[in-house]
């Protein structure tokens, strides 16, 4: 019977280390896209204030010029916003498990 409770827990210490590991897949996942975001919105922030600085000093680029820009701003934004949810999912399903097996 001993045999038997062992062979279980062997097993399902398996199940679970396979279960972190994809959730940690997952979670390195969202911080890739939150890395990703910011860097994009570093981008398009340099080129909003490459803009302003043109128009300040009398340049003819116009205001057409900062829309590209800022619709990279908020997509980015949104984008940072997911994967932030896509981390918390992941961190309380491994809190979940954590609280299941313990």
């Amino acid at each position: 019977m001993k045999s038997v409770q062992f062979c279980a827990v062997i097993i399902v210490s398996q199940v679970v280390y396979g279960v972190v590991m994809n959730i940690s897949g997952v979670l390195q996942t969202g911080v890739q896209g939150i890395q990703s975001s910011v860097q994009g919105m570093e981008q398009a922030a340099s080129e909003i204030a490459q803009v302003g600085t043109t128009l300040a000093e009398g340049g003819d680029s116009g205001v057409n010029s900062f829309v590209e820009p800022m619709m990279d701003l908020k997509l980015y934004e949104l984008s940072a916003e997911a994967s932030a949810k896509v981390v918390q999912t992941a961190d309380e399903l491994l809190g979940t498990l954590l609280d299941t097996v313990a």
